[in-house]
C-alpha cells in the first residue's frame, strides 16, 4: 500500500511539474542597434512583442535588447539571428555589403514613393524573389524608412555641383554608388558611428532620415539639410529586415507559431515602414529647434541627380542577369509592387 502511495505520490508531482514547465513562457531575445529611446525599440518592435504576448495569452513574451547590449557589431545582427545568439533582430541587410543583392532594388536611387507602400512591395518582392537570400533564417518582416536627406557641416546643398568631393557616409552598398555618381567621397558606416565621424571630421556629412538624425545628433553636430521635392519618388531608402532563429521558430508548438505567423508578413512590414516614417516629423522639428537651414532641392534639380545616377538601375539589372535571373523582370515587377501600393 506505501509503495502504491509513493508511485501515486510521484506520478503527481511529475505532473504538476510537467504543468508548470508548460506554464512558463517562452522569453524571445530580441536585439537590435539603436539606443533605448528610439522609436525602434518603444513601438516598432515593442508593439510586436506585445502583439504576440497578447495573441498567445503571454506564453509567447520577449526580452528587447538596444545598442548591440548582447555584443557584436552591427554587421553581425543578422548572423546572431541565423546563430541563435538572438531569436529575433532588426537590421539592415545592406550593412553586409553585396550578400543580399536582390532586395538590394529597393535601394536604388529615386525607387521609394512612400515607406508603407514600399515597405508592402518591397514583402512581396521578398516572397516572390528574395526568399533564397534569406533560406537560413524566417523573415517575419521586410520594410523601409522614409526618405533620406542630405546633412552637411560646413557647406549648404543647393545643387548637385555642392556636392562634389564632399566625405558622405554612407548606410549600403547602392547608396554609396548614388553618392559616388553624383560626385561625393562615399563613406560605408553603420549609422551608431556617425556622430563620432562628424564630430573628428572623418566626414562631412551623413545621408539618413529625419526619424534617426536627432538620435545621433545631426541637429547639433551639423547645420545644414538638403530634403529632395517630396513630390517626387525619395532619392534614397534603405531595407531593413526582422529575421527569427529558424531552429526557434521550429521549436515552437503549433499554435505559438500560428501566433508568430500571424505577426509577420506584408501588414508587420507595412507598420515597420509606417510607424518609422511616421517619425520624421518630430525628427525635422528637432534639426529646426536646432537651427538647421533646410533646403528643399525642386524637380529640376532632381532631374540631374537622376541623371547622374541613372546607370546604377542597369548595373543593379546586369548584376542580376550574371547571377542567372532576369534582372529587367525583377525590376520591372519592383516598381509595380510600388505602385501598385502607392495611394
Amino acid at each position: 500500500m506505501k509503495s502504491t502511495l509513493s508511485r501515486l505520490a510521484a506520478g503527481l508531482a511529475l505532473a504538476g511539474f510537467g504543468l508548470a514547465a508548460q506554464a512558463q513562457p517562452i522569453v524571445l531575445k530580441v536585439h537590435h542597434f539603436l539606443g533605448p529611446q528610439s522609436i525602434q525599440h518603444t513601438k516598432m518592435l515593442k508593439d510586436w512583442c506585445d502583439a504576440i504576448a497578447k495573441d498567445s495569452k503571454d506564453r509567447l513574451q520577449c526580452q528587447i535588447y538596444p545598442a548591440m547590449q548582447l555584443g557584436g557589431t552591427p554587421a553581425q545582427l543578422f548572423d546572431q539571428a541565423r546563430d541563435g545568439v538572438a531569436d529575433v533582430v532588426w537590421t539592415l541587410p545592406g550593412y553586409t555589403a553585396g550578400r543580399f543583392p536582390k532586395i538590394e532594388v529597393f535601394e536604388l536611387p529615386f525607387m521609394m514613393t512612400n515607406a508603407e507602400a514600399t515597405s508592402r512591395a518591397a514583402w512581396d518582392f521578398y516572397e516572390r524573389y528574395s526568399q533564397d537570400e534569406f533560406k537560413d533564417v524566417k523573415v517575419l518582416a521586410v520594410h523601409v524608412h522614409g526618405p533620406g536627406n542630405i546633412y552637411t557641416v560646413k557647406k549648404q546643398i543647393k545643387t548637385m555641383a555642392d556636392i562634389k568631393g564632399l566625405k558622405l557616409r554612407a548606410p549600403t552598398r547602392l547608396t554609396t554608388k548614388l553618392l559616388a555618381s553624383m560626385g561625393a567621397t562615399p563613406v560605408g558606416m553603420p549609422v551608431p558611428a556617425v556622430p563620432d565621424a562628424l564630430s573628428k571630421g572623418v566626414i562631412d556629412g551623413a545621408v539618413i532620415p529625419y526619424e534617426v538624425a536627432p538620435g545621433v545628433k545631426i541637429d547639433e553636430l551639423a547645420k545644414f539639410t538638403a530634403e529632395t521635392d517630396r513630390s517626387s519618388p525619395a532619392l534614397y531608402t534603405s531595407v531593413f529586415v526582422v529575421p527569427m532563429n529558424k531552429a526557434k521558430y521550429d521549436s515552437l508548438p503549433a499554435d505559438l507559431k500560428q501566433v508568430i505567423d500571424k505577426n509577420s508578413g506584408r501588414e508587420f512590414s507595412a507598420f515597420l515602414g509606417k510607424t518609422q516614417a511616421g517619425n520624421d516629423g518630430p525628427g525635422k522639428e528637432k534639426l529646426i529647434a536646432g537651427g538647421h537651414t533646410i533646403t528643399v532641392i525642386p524637380k529640376a534639380e532632381l532631374e540631374n541627380w537622376k541623371k547622374a545616377s541613372d546607370s546604377l538601375d542597369d548595373e543593379w539589372v546586369a548584376d542580376m542577369n550574371k547571377r542567372g535571373f532576369d534582372g529587367k523582370k525583377m525590376l520591372d515587377d519592383a516598381r509595380s509592387f510600388v505602385t501598385k501600393y502607392t495611394k
